[in-house]
């Protein structure tokens, strides 16, 4: 099937809404310890550091589980991976409504990490949709689906504290269910869909060779990173460092979530019209000055608000810049095994993170450390971009 260049085809709307939905809603069961994470320390006793790694733990499962599934999803197709691991998310869910010891939420906080796998499920088929001249824009409209998140953030705590605790683990259980069924009816893969010979672990071997790869991981690691960083700690921190209520701090994260949502398909379409590297080199400098300012742990109004939501629009438009570049760049018979590859290495750019802060915490009582650590990592992928990456600018579009 072929179309004029830059031309959508009939079809790509329908999958581009039903692949955001689905990344949504495996997003919001990825992310229920977050906002739940400040209770359980209290109700338990746990350190900052404990809490810390009960909700880095889903985040790292479903980082690096995004690598065998971007593979699987090249071999199979989205409209089998995404009611499969929706399917596979709702055991994690559920569980949730019957364990209460710190062993047994870590236990099942490994398994919830499967919803955080999607992503490699919908980007190669958002880019298996469009064009090239509108994959960026395409893509950072799927990654709005990370703002499920931000519904985690917004409903979790309230729902467990109005209708009972297991009320938000039953809710997306029930939407998880219903969305695997509508996906596999609705779904479909681009019909001229390039379906890669021999085995998943051989395909990873071979997106491992590749040097734009390992680029884009590092880019992605920052920008992602950071906004998966702040999305699962920012909670915990505004109630350290600002005092907080859990819900007030909740809400205010979900805002954080919701502007870099936003954010992120502006910095798709951005990267259609100016190109993804200058994008990448402003977000990350803008990034880099504005956690050097939240370093100093300014007045929560306006200062640190500006700052904090300063930095959730640059990341994420910095997330939706990557992976217009990866549209660009990438076989397109290996999309989906490099989007696996990248985004393990942005969610595990979120899982170091909270782990850091929290020891720094604990250690120093301060959070100054962390927070120039960003901006460190900020500066450096900002110079890495303007001065290894120029050359991207002018090479000729992958198709």
């Amino acid at each position: 099937m072929t179309t004029t260049a830059g031309a959508v085809r009939p079809g790509a709307t329908r999958n581009l809404i039903l692949a955001t939905i689905g990344f949504m809603v495996n997003f919001w069961a990825w992310a229920l310890l977050g906002p739940l994470g400040p209770g359980v320390k209290e109700r338990l006793g746990l350190s900052f550091a404990a809490q810390s790694l009960l909700v880095a733990v889903p985040v790292l499962v479903g980082s690096l589980g995004r690598i065998p599934v971007g593979a699987l999803t090249d071999r199979y197709g989205a409209r089998i991976m995404f009611p499969l691991v929706s399917i596979a998310t709702i055991v994690p869910v559920l569980t949730l409504t019957m364990v209460s010891s710190y062993p047994a939420l870590i236990v099942t906080g490994f398994f919830l990490g499967l919803g955080g796998t999607t992503f490699a499920v919908g980007v190669p088929l958002v880019s298996g949709w469009y064009p090239p001249a509108r994959k960026g824009f395409a893509i950072g409209v799927f990654g709005v689906g990370m703002g499920g998140t931000a519904i985690s953030n917004f409903t979790t705590v309230k729902l467990a504290d109005t209708y009972g605790d297991n009320t938000p683990f039953l809710l997306v259980a029930a939407l998880l269910a219903a969305y695997a069924v509508v996906a596999f009816l609705l779904i479909r893969d681009a019909p001229d869909r390039q379906r890669p010979a021999g085995s998943a672990w051989g395909r990873i071997k071979d997106v491992g060779r590749l040097a734009v790869t390992w680029q884009m991981c590092f880019l992605y690691a920052v920008g992602f990173g950071g906004f998966v960083a702040f999305s699962v700690y920012l909670p915990a921190y505004l109630r350290e460092a600002y005092g907080l209520t859990a819900n007030d701090a909740a809400l205010r994260t979900a805002g954080f979530v919701v502007l870099a949502v936003i954010a992120r398909p502006v910095g798709g379409w951005l990267s259609d019209r100016l190109h993804p590297v200058p994008v990448l080199v402003w977000c990350f400098s803008g990034t880099a000055l504005f956690a050097v300012v939240q370093a100093f742990q300014p007045p929560l109004v306006p200062v640190a608000t500006i700052a904090l939501l300063a930095m959730a629009g640059l990341l994420g438009a910095a997330s939706g810049a990557v992976f217009a570049l990866v549209g660009r760049v990438a076989p397109a018979d290996k999309v989906g095994s490099v989007t696996g590859v990248v985004g393990a290495a942005g969610g595990l750019g979120g899982f170091v993170p909270p782990l850091v802060m929290g020891w720094v915490y604990g250690a120093e009582s301060s959070y100054a450390i962390g927070l120039m650590l960003l901006s460190d990592v900020a500066i450096a992928a900002a110079v890495y971009t303007a001065v290894k990456m120029s050359g991207l600018v002018r090479r000729p579009v992958t198709t």
